[in-house]
């Protein structure tokens, strides 16, 4: 990667990335991009509609990028409230995005997601590859989008690559209507009040990965040899399985008086059912060398000190 468009670059994933991307690659080389334009953009920024199909196209053109790292889309709890919208968002912007990496000969990466098992996938040990037969929209979307990047892989020879993100915990941007979204909002109440309400019920297992090992494995895959990809898309990842009350204990090991208590959503109860309680991620590790940093509790250390750091600088 020398030249990269990043789409979604005002969410939760795209924020981040961007600096980081900015700080490895040079700013210059990095074009950030979402629907609406922030009020004092860093470095280049464009608006792109990603429902609109010229639009990716014609920025990549504009800047000779030559990778679209694709994040633009509607998370989990919002593609069911709201499920024809995500699908325009989320299909309909992969595969306009998908056409200009075909016509401008450009390297491409999507993230799917755990969202993209279903009930009836194998909640233990969840292998890469295994029967998908997700229950949500957003999870239809990342089955799909997983196909389809495989498809302009072996049909039109895009290099496709991308992997099934768990939940992400960072502590820069707000939660973005994600199920697995209280697994943020927790460290916050805990420095905010000391206790959580989580909407999620006690010993519901799902995978998470701290946001820096997320950044670090996209470019890691992006810069991995091809030759070395025998699955290119939808790579299981994951740092850690863990219920809300794993969270609780953590976060007690540095404040002892933090309480949990619960009051389940039924709707991301449900979503969070429905995918696995722990995913095997072999096949990343074999074929391009990924390996988490962070568990629970070293996350849990650096969550703090960040937060608090973020929440004094904030009221100065």
């Amino acid at each position: 990667m020398k030249k990269i468009l990043v789409t979604g670059a005002l969410g939760q994933i795209g924020s981040e990335l961007t600096e980081q991307l900015r700080s490895t690659y040079g700013e210059d080389n990095i074009i950030a991009s979402d629907i609406r334009r922030p009020e004092n953009p860093s470095g280049i920024f464009e608006e792109i509609d990603v429902t609109k199909e010229k639009e990716i196209y014609e920025i990549s053109k504009k800047y000779k990028v030559d990778t679209i790292i694709h994040l633009a889309a509607l998370l989990s709890a919002k593609a069911e409230a709201f499920p024809k919208v995500a699908w325009e968002i989320n299909m309909g912007g992969l595969v306009n995005a998908l056409e200009a990496a075909k016509q401008l000969d450009l390297k491409f990466f999507t993230p799917s997601s755990i969202g993209a098992f279903g009930p009836s996938t194998p909640k233990d040990n969840t292998p890469q590859d295994t029967l998908q037969r997700p229950t949500t929209m957003y999870g239809v979307n990342k089955v799909a989008g997983e196909l389809l990047c495989d498809y302009y892989f072996s049909r039109f020879g895009v290099d496709t690559r991308g992997v099934r993100f768990p939940g992400l915990i960072s502590y820069v941007t707000a939660p973005g209507g994600g199920t697995t979204d209280y697994a943020v909002e927790v460290y916050y109440e805990a420095i905010r009040k000391g206790t959580y309400t989580s909407y999620i019920a006690q010993g519901t297992h799902m995978d998470m990965m701290y946001m820096p090992d997320a950044l670090n494995a996209i470019i890691q895959l992006m810069e991995a040899d091809p030759d070395r990809l025998k699955h290119r898309n939808a790579f299981n990842i994951t740092a850690m399985s863990a219920a809300p009350e794993h969270f609780a204990a953590s976060i007690c090991k540095q404040i002892p008086d933090f309480e949990m208590d619960y009051q389940v959503d039924p709707v991301r109860q449900g979503i969070a059912e429905s995918w696995p309680d722990s995913i095997n991620a072999d096949a990343a590790k074999e074929e391009w060398g990924f390996e988490a940093a962070y568990d629970i509790d070293s996350m849990t250390i650096d969550m703090l000190k960040k937060i608090r750091e973020k929440l004094k600088k904030n009221s100065a």
